[in-house]
Formats: structure tokens, sequence, C-alpha cells
């Protein structure tokens, strides 16, 4: 996952600092928000998910059935 290490880093401290959250973890959201933000800056991810949307998007069209419901477990006994 991107930035997982920067979200785990920001999860910690928040839950370390509670309610001074937003004075004390200013660093590991900075460098959370400097993570993705070079992400959503790089064409090359842009494009795998505009690709990744489009052939969600066509499965959808083609079945009807939203990718969240697809993916979810169908009952055993029917």
């Amino acid at each position: 996952m991107a930035c997982s290490e920067q979200v785990q880093d920001f999860t910690k401290c928040c839950k370390d600092s509670g309610v001074l959250m937003v004075v004390k973890c200013r660093k590991e959201n900075s460098a959370l928000k400097d993570c993705l933000t070079s992400y959503y800056k790089d064409p090359a991810f842009y494009e795998e998910c505009k690709m990744e949307y489009l052939k969600e998007r066509e499965e959808f069209r083609r079945t009807g059935i939203p990718t969240k419901k697809r993916l979810q477990k169908l009952p055993t006994s029917m």
C-alpha cells in the first residue's frame, strides 16, 4: 500500500497523543501529506488508477453488479 509507513507513524502518534494530536503529530502529518501528494502528482500512478477504474466500469456494465457486491461471499445455502 502506498505510504503505509507514514500512515502507521501518523496513526501511532494520534493514538499516543490523544486530544493533543493536532499539536504533537505535525511532523507525521506533514510526512504523510508529502507522500500522498507525490502519488497524486505521479502520471504513472494516475494512469494505473484510471485503468483500474475503467476495468471495473466495464465489468459493471457487462454484469450490472458493482465490484463491492461481486467480491462479497455468496450464501452457501440457497
